[in-house]
Order: C-alpha cells, then structure tokens, then sequence
C-alpha cells in the first residue's frame, strides 16, 4: 500500500532558475548596478569633461573600436576555457577599468580608459547569454531568459536612481567609487565561482587556447551567417537597427538636460522607469516567445518602440500645449500641475515594454539558431558584426543634430524601428523537426 502510495505522488516539478543559475545573477546584478550608475550619464559626465556635442559624437564612436576588435576573441575564449573563467578574467580587467575613469582627468583620458572595459565587455558578455542557454531546454529557455533578465533588470531600476542622486548631490567621482565598490563585490564572487567550477567534471575539461580552434569557430558561424536563413536575417535586421539606435541613444541625456531642462536626478529616475518596464515585461515576453514564437514578441517591441520614440521628440510640445490650454480655461492649478517629465516617463515606459518583450526573444532565437560549441562565439560576432556596420554612426548622428535639429535622430531610429516589423515577421522563425527521435530545431527561412 505505501510503495503505490508514494509511486501515485507526481515528481516535484524542477525550478526554471539552479541555485548555480541564481548564484550567477547575483553577481551579474551587483557587477552591472555599478554600470548603470553611471553609463546614461556617460555624455554628461564628458561634457562636464570639458567634451562638445561633436566631441562626445567622435568619443562614442571611438570607444567602438577595441570593444569590437575584442568581441569574437571574448565568444571564442568563453567557449574554449569555460563561461565562469571568461567572466573572472573580464571581471579582474573590468575593475582596473573603474580605477582608470575614476583618475581621468579630461574626456580623452576616459577614452582611454574604455580599453579596460572593452576586455571586461568581451569576455563577460558573450558568456552570458551562452552560460544562461546552457543552463535551460528548448521548450523553456525564453523563459529562462525572460526569469534572468527580470532580475537582471533591477541594476536598471536601482543604478540610474542611485547614480543621478549621488552625482547630483556629491558629483561624479563619488558616484564612480560607489559604482566601483558594487562591481569589487561582485569580481570576488565571480573568481570564487570560476574557482570552484574548475572542480567540474564541464569546466574542469575546457580545451586550450590555440588558432585552430578559433578558425573552427569562426568557420562554422560564417557558414551559418551566409546560409541566407535566422542567422543571417537577425544580422541583416540588428545590423539597420543598431545604426539607427546609434544614432541618437548616447545624445538622449543630452537632449533630455538641454533641450526639455530636467535635472540630472529626474533622468536618472526616467532611466529608471524605463528599468523597472523593463524588468516588468521579460518574463511576460519570455512566455510569449515559448508560447507563440519569437518573432511575436520580437516584431511586438519593434512597434512599442517607434509608439515611444515618437513620444520622446513630441513631449515637450504636447506638453507645453496642454499647459496652455489650462491656462486658457482658466485651469491656472493644471497647468502647473502638467509636467513634461511625466510624458517622458510615459514614453520610457512604453520603450522599456518594447525592450522587455524583445529581450528573451532575441536571445532564444539566437542560442536555437547555432550550435551549443559556438555560442560564445556566436555572440561575440553578433556584437562585433554589429558594431561595426553602426561604428560611424554616433559622429553622425551628432552632424544630424547640428545641420538639422536635435530632434532628428530619434525620427530615424523610431521610423527604422517601424519598418524592421516587415523582415523580422517574414524571417524569424525557427521550427522543431524530428531526428531519429530526436528533435532538433530547423531553421525554416532559407
């Protein structure tokens, strides 16, 4: 009686998210608290540098090009020697990096100091995405992206806020050590965790560093890229879109401080707002790409984002009429009431929706798209590949802002937004087939 008692009770089903997996996010999540303190103030800590709009153009475009040349290497060493030894060591370099900005003392010398963070970007970011595809199956890995990401999004909520309300009150170099002090938390928890995976039966086995297998490498990903099927569709539509967001991304502070007048603190809180969006819609957006496909939730945040943007080059005038209005009507308490950081806010947070459904999407068709031994290097040459068609594009987006208005980039990028819903529906589609009984994933679109 008890054997078939205990045999009827259903096996408790497994967590989406190990402990490991747990353990790994909360690293990431103190680690990149710290970026975000202080990356969407980035221009304005430049232009209290002594950097023009021009200037801060030419330096986003510059501190494109070690980053790129470092992406495939990071992919390749982060498939060959593990995932948690690659972070480690971008980690180590990551910390020299915030020494070097901390010290700078013009905006040419924070240029320099992009090398260090050009290593820590290589190696982390491309173990990443592979680290957390590795840890799920097909059947729930855009929900496991989408979980990760959620927490992930809380260094979106918590580092703007932290980061304008520390500049603005003590500047920017304090704000840079407390950055610095969360990133030192989370490099020591990184080298324990390599430390203790080298004990693995997985890590313990990575193979050696050598050219031949990063010629392996990078031979299989090209033949994928130029099959003419998702891998190749993905490059071709991030390729138009990263230019596009290049841009104008790097001026949205700029903009945001000149030319709609907010402090430093209310930008941060819209960054924030943006975050907290964000991390609102991933899990939703990761159920969405398991349930129904990726390009659903893919082809859903394209169309939010151009809504958004259109928002964002709007809201000072939408503002500024509704506040007449109310002064018109004898509503004297409404238009004092009517602010534009609150359409801001709205646009961010319309913005933060189209990212969170994109977010899991996106990393589920990719990890699907190309083979478990090259997914680092996968990555590493989606950023690198990517990168380098949109290199340009921040001295001329700065161009666009000077001859035309600084309104003008931002309607490129929404407009291209727009028009990336055609190929992403028709493309992004990867179905499972069968194999000896075995699925495996096809790609459907070549």
């Amino acid at each position: 009686m008890s054997t078939v008692h205990q045999s009827a009770v259903p096996p408790k089903k497994a967590p989406l998210l190990t402990p490991l997996l747990l353990l790994f996010m909360l690293a990431m999540i103190l680690a990149n608290i710290g970026g975000n303190m202080y990356g969407g103030l980035m221009p304005l800590y430049l232009e209290r540098l002594g950097a023009n709009v021009t200037e801060i153009g030419l330096f986003f475009t510059l501190s494109q090009i070690i980053p790129l040349s470092l992406q495939i290497l990071g992919g390749w060493v982060s498939d060959t020697l593990g995932r948690l030894r690659a972070i480690a060591f971008g980690s180590v370099a990551g910390l020299c990096g915030y020494v070097a900005l901390i010290l700078a003392p013009s905006w040419e010398w924070v240029l320099v100091t992009m090398a260090f963070g050009s290593v820590s970007g290589a190696l982390v970011g491309a173990s990443f995405d592979a680290f957390i595809a590795e840890h799920s199956d097909d059947h729930n890995r855009a929900r496991v992206f989408g979980i990760s990401q959620a927490l992930f999004q809380i260094v979106s909520v918590a580092g703007p806020v932290l980061g304008g309300v520390l500049a603005e009150k003590f500047g920017f170099r304090v704000m840079l050590l407390v950055a610095a002090a969360f990133y030192g938390v989370a490099t020591l928890m990184r080298v324990a965790m390599a430390r203790q995976a080298s004990q693995t039966e997985e890590e313990g086995a990575s193979k050696k560093l050598s050219v031949r297998g990063l010629l392996d490498n990078l031979g299989t990903m090209f033949g994928l890229l130029f099959a003419g099927g998702v891998v190749t569709w993905i490059l071709i539509t991030d390729g138009v879109r990263d230019i596009s967001f290049a841009l104008s991304f790097n001026f949205m502070p700029i903009y945001q401080e000149d030319i709609a007048h907010l402090t430093l603190g209310q930008i941060g809180l819209l960054n924030s707002v943006f975050g907290l969006f964000t991390m609102l819609t991933v899990i939703p957006g990761g159920w969405l790409a398991d349930k129904k496909g990726e390009r659903v939730g893919i082809v859903s945040g394209f169309v939010l984002i151009f809504v958004a943007l259109q928002m964002f080059i709007n809201a000072n005038s939408i503002w500024l009429s509704g506040a007449a209005w109310a002064m018109e009507h004898e509503m004297k308490w409404l238009g004092q009431a009517i602010s534009n950081v609150w359409l801001f806010g709205l646009a961010w947070a319309i913005a933060g929706t189209g990212v969170g459904l994109m977010m899991p999407a996106y990393q589920s068709l990719i990890s699907k798209a190309v083979p478990k031994k090259v997914r680092g290097t996968a990555f590493g040459l989606f950023n690198t590949s990517l990168g380098l068609v949109s290199l340009p594009a921040p001295m001329i987006g700065a161009f666009l802002w000077d001859k035309i208005g600084p309104w003008f980039p931002f309607a490129i990028t929404a407009w291209v937004s727009l028009i990336a819903v055609i190929p992403a529906w028709l493309k992004f589609k990867i179905e499972k087939k069968v194999d000896n009984g075995e699925e495996i994933n096809a790609d459907t679109t070549k």
